[in-house]
């Protein structure tokens, strides 16, 4: 359980509602600088849909009409071409990754083994279609193929085309009719449809909003074999998984609210909201008072507010949206507390799992949210684009320019991490954890920029389904972290802040349980054009142990002429060695220097100390696939019972 600090307290509450971790006192003014208040002061509004104004903007605006005439033609190929089929099983989305390197697969619309024998990865490779891959590609045609079925529902609402709606009537027939079959697939033992609960919660987002846009077209006892084969069934799975705080069971209860409102189901309504676990418990427990999500993959903010915008939208559409008040005014600062952890360039630090690097502001996901949240960057970003949402709901200008926040050195005690920005640099820090799920070895690790160059960064993760997820990115050697006979920490632990600073910048904590074996502690200091790190790792009875470093940088390393090729690295050494490329190493006593090239004029000299004798390997590692990076191994030359490593990065130029 996470040591209480100042910022994690429980508070006392109704006994409607369940112990709130995270206090969030003020919501509607946090950020405010960033927000777009209405007449009556409110940072959120009700999203609308205005279908007279749509018909008339479809039929009087030339771009609108050459909108609707693509749109048309995009829904009826996909309709002429494309059918689903019962024996069909999905798969993992993580699954559609490559073998080679953990890339991202480039999914078509050819169906693997009948149109085609190989899928292309990002990385330009063609990669074998396996079972795992086919069944990813099967979620992945679904997932559109129903997403097509809302498309072609609003068609038939702006138009009164029948077609669609008959087409999307027939659909939401054939699901229907082979839910269960699709339960007794092997394949189905986590989810029908989709494999994992996540997927068909989103997905269900989607089949509800088809049927909503039907509207009278469907029967009432047409509707209400749908529901009680198919809307029931899938309800009654989703609630009877992750009974939990997390990002995947916010969607699942978002999902479920949004069938209650299709059905006018006041009891689900109630307890899709209010719960043990419901939404209004995720908004409490699992959003930090840094307003970060808990669970610290800074890529989950926005998809727990992709997921409750879900709920929003349709919670405005049926005149419901002012119960959800206090959950929007919290999603909003969501949404906009990574601006607060930007670096120079807009990169953000990448504590626990996430794949590739996420920045900020993310003006996608701005712009996807503007009818709930109404922020400056999302109008700018959402002007001009054309799309169902605009239509419906036309965006106002902007009232004025946007401005990003500066950015100043600050404690996110509540999510366990620190920033310090000072002179040229600016420095992440992550010492600690608040829960398992998406937890990987690297309390302690940290991030640097020095100006807009990037010194070292967490690479994130590869999807779940690679074989590098679990044995490379996951684990110590992946961060700048203190590693025991190659290994990291042992999460999740909470950790102590031991010392915080503004000016002059620094920064100190302790993980007292980072192994079994062995406590670590590490300081972090911005001394003038220098940035330090300390880290210190013992054993927790004195024994001896093998003690080592891991660093890696974004530069290219001069090496000295003394290190030698070590085709033998990865022996005798855990799994996340063995992905390591063109090591060579060489012996030194005390301390060892060298320069890192970053490119345009900057070069930072780097020098570690350690006690006495030890060995310090360089190789490329694998960075954000297919990208690798040079890395540093360091290991004293004999266990010992502690060790004290210190780092000092000290640029040769202004940044």
């Amino acid at each position: 359980m996470p040591r209480l600090t100042p910022c994690l307290v429980f508070l006392a509450l109704s006994s409607a509602t369940f112990a709130a971790t995270f206090p969030k006192p003020n919501p509607d003014k946090t950020f405010a600088d960033q927000k777009v208040f209405d007449a009556a002061g409110r940072p959120w509004r009700a999203a609308q849909e205005d279908w007279a104004g749509a018909k008339q903007r479809v039929a009087t605006d030339p771009a609108w009409t050459a909108w609707l005439t693509r749109e048309r033609a995009s829904v009826d190929a996909w309709i002429a071409k494309h059918h689903d089929h019962v024996e069909w099983a999905g798969g993992w989305s993580h699954d559609g990754v490559s073998p080679v390197d953990g890339s991202e697969l480039i999914w078509t619309e050819k169906i693997p083994r009948e149109e085609a024998q190989t899928i292309k990865s990002r990385a330009g490779d063609d990669v074998q279609i396996t079972d795992l891959i086919f069944a990813w590609w099967v979620v992945e045609f679904r997932g559109r193929h129903v997403d097509t079925m809302s498309r072609a529902a609003s068609l038939y609402r702006l138009t009164g085309d029948e077609r669609y709606a008959a087409w999307v009537a027939g659909q939401m027939d054939f699901y229907a009719n082979n839910l269960a079959t699709w339960k007794t697939l092997p394949t189905a033992k986590n989810s029908p449809l989709f494999w994992q609960t996540l997927t068909e919660a989103s997905n269900l987002v989607k089949f509800t909003n088809a049927v909503r846009l039907l509207g009278d077209y469907v029967a009432k006892d047409r509707l209400a074999q749908w529901r009680e084969k198919f809307f029931a069934p899938e309800v009654k799975h989703l609630n009877a998984t992750f009974q939990n705080i997390h990002n995947i069971a916010t969607w699942q209860r978002c999902a479920v609210a949004q069938v209650a409102l299709l059905f006018h189901d006041e009891a689900m309504w109630r307890d899709a909201l209010d719960s043990k676990f419901g939404l209004r418990a995720q908004m409490d427990q699992g959003i930090t008072s840094d307003y970060l999500w808990y669970e610290q993959s800074l890529g989950y903010n926005n998809f727990v507010v992709q997921a409750v915008c879900t709920l929003f939208k349709a919670a405005g559409v049926a005149g419901r949206a002012a119960e959800l008040a206090p959950e929007m005014m919290t999603a909003e600062n969501l949404m906009l507390s990574p601006l607060y952890l930007r670096f120079p360039n807009g990169q953000l630090p990448n504590p626990a799992d996430n794949k590739g690097i996420p920045t900020a502001p993310n003006r996608d996901v701005y712009a996807s949210v503007y009818r709930v949240f109404p922020t400056v960057i999302g109008l700018e970003a959402i002007a001009g684009r054309r799309d169902w949402e605009t239509l419906l709901d036309p965006p106002p200008a902007p009232p004025h320019a946007s401005s990003l926040p500066a950015i100043t050195s600050r404690n996110f005690e509540s999510t366990r991490m620190a920033l310090l920005k000072s002179g040229g640099w600016q420095v992440f820090f992550h010492y600690g954890q608040l829960t398992r799920s998406h937890v990987e070895a690297e309390a302690l690790n940290y991030s640097a920029f020095y100006g807009d160059t990037d010194i070292t960064h967490d690479p994130g993760v590869v999807g779940y389904g690679s074989p590098l997820y679990k044995g490379y990115y996951q684990r110590g050697l992946n961060h700048n972290v203190p590693l025991v006979s190659g290994e990291g920490q042992e999460p999740p632990k909470s950790g102590e802040l031991l010392a915080y600073s503004e000016s002059p910048a620094s920064v100190a904590a302790a993980q007292p349980d980072y192994r079994k074996d062995s406590r670590a502690r590490r300081s972090l200091a911005i001394d003038g054009n220098n940035f330090v790190d300390t880290a210190t790792i013992e054993s927790r009875d004195g024994q001896p142990l093998k003690l080592g470093l891991a660093l890696h940088v974004q530069g290219k390393v001069k090496l000295a002429d003394t290190f030698g090729a070590d085709k033998a690295f990865a022996a005798g050494r855990p799994e996340p060695f063995k992905y390591w490329r063109n090591v060579s190493g060489a012996n030194f006593h005390d301390r060892a220097e060298f320069d890192v090239d970053y490119g345009k004029g900057v070069i930072v000299h780097v020098t570690l100390t350690a006690p006495g004798d030890f060995k310090l390997w360089h190789g490329s590692s694998p960075d954000v696939p297919p990208k690798r990076r040079d890395s540093f191994y360091l290991e004293l030359a004999a266990p010992a019972a502690s060790a004290t490593f210190t780092t000092t990065f000290a640029p040769t130029a202004k940044p």
